[in-house]
């Protein structure tokens, strides 16, 4: 079956006109592969990211309370991966407001802790961050304060990080003052601007605004707003990396953006989100015919799924144009769709780092991570009758 998303000149109007649509060209219906006919698939978004879920926590639970590495026995401790799993518990909770889901968080929580060296603290920022942020959801859909406890003591962590090496920022890696990452201050963005709308401390506003500000200053490409990787020191000179173009820090950038605005009513921040969304839409870089790109597995597993979770916050902002949504839509459920016929693996449900393909026979945690949160966001947007 041949997928296809959108036409050449839909792609130039999106080159051309950030924010603007072109309504003429209309994308091609996916068919189910098993049905000759024309009769369109049935997308059991709910019931489909329920096995889901249940498959994940059953196949990658160990004995510690946190997430191994994948479905072949390898129980590597991903610190990372593991927040992100309890972002996606938090996800089916918020859903189906079922009850099971609240100890597997909060065991998830105390197993993290567990395997860490009793502690949540962590030599990489980023990956206190996603903590931080999971800790965070968490607490604002349970009321449990041990949530909020972890967070604040990470976000504490944290800003011991920031420096005036390239004119501020925070690093990628504690006592590393010469690597930073979008990585790095896209997420912290977020993670001050969720405690911001939970605590009101001004300090916070402060911290996300001046972090956004010098990742827009020093990371992301002024045409395209395309989000580059880092900056460090090479040979002595100063290197942006300008080759590495990730989906997540794309979904980290929209989503740092859409946060600010929300709090501050400036379209500045609004534009930048959709210069970087239609951007992202179009791009080799991040997407192959629509659809986007296969980054592997290990880390490369997750990127997609954390983007999909900023895009569809974007989709759901109620002051985006119109036009801008109907892209949008179009484009997640053009992925979402490609992703539920040809990359899940059925009975395994399984899910494939490359999303119009099965899955091989190793499927680690990150991978499996991405098909959840995309699945769980046609959910969403299909019970807001969006999709």
């Amino acid at each position: 079956m041949k997928h296809t998303f959108l036409s050449y000149t839909h792609l130039v109007v999106l080159v051309l006109l950030v924010g603007s649509s072109c309504s003429n060209n209309k994308t091609t219906r996916l068919r189910d592969p098993i049905n000759t006919g024309e009769q369109e698939p049935e997308y059991t978004w709910a019931a489909t990211t329920d096995s889901l879920q249940d498959v994940t926590y059953t196949t990658y639970l160990s004995t510690a309370g946190n997430f191994k590495q994948d479905n072949s026995g390898r129980n590597d401790f991903n610190y990372w991966w593991n927040a992100h799993m309890l972002d996606a518990l938090v996800d089916g909770y918020m859903r189906t407001n079922d009850a099971q889901y609240l100890p597997r968080m909060k065991l998830l929580l105390t197993g993290m802790k567990t395997v860490n060296g009793d502690k949540y603290q962590n030599d990489f920022n980023d990956d206190m961050q996603w903590m931080g942020l999971a800790c965070l959801r968490t607490y604002s859909a349970t009321d449990d304060p041990d949530y909020l406890a972890v967070a604040k003591e990470l976000w504490a962590e944290v800003k011991k990080s920031w420096s005036d090496v390239y004119g501020g920022g925070i690093t990628w890696k504690i006592n590393t003052p010469y690597g930073k990452n979008a990585v790095s201050n896209g997420p912290a963005t977020i993670l001050a601007m969720r405690l911001y709308q939970i605590e009101e401390n001004p300090d916070d506003l402060e911290w996300a605004k001046k972090l956004y500000a010098w990742e827009k200053k020093t990371l992301a490409n002024p045409v395209t707003g395309l989000g580059w990787d880092n900056i460090s020191q090479k040979d002595g000179k100063t290197v942006i990396n300008k080759d590495w173009i990730f989906t997540y820090n794309q979904g980290t950038y929209i989503g740092a953006a859409i946060a600010l605005y929300e709090k501050t009513n400036d379209k500045t921040y609004l534009n930048d989100a959709i210069k970087t969304a239609n951007s992202t839409m179009i791009s080799p870089k991040v997407t192959s015919e629509g659809l986007l790109r296969d980054e592997g597995q290990g880390d490369g597993g997750l990127f997609k799924g954390i983007l999909v979770r900023y895009f569809t916050q974007l989709i759901q902002q109620p002051d985006l144009g119109e036009n801008e949504r109907k892209e949008y839509i179009k484009f997640l459920k053009f992925n979402a769709e490609t992703f539920f016929e040809d990359g899940i693996g059925r009975p395994s449900m399984m899910s494939s780092p490359n999303w119009r393909e099965k899955p091989g026979a190793t499927t680690d945690l990150s991978t499996q991570l991405s098909g959840i949160m995309l699945i769980e966001a046609a959910a969403k947007l299909k019970e807001a009758k969006v999709f």
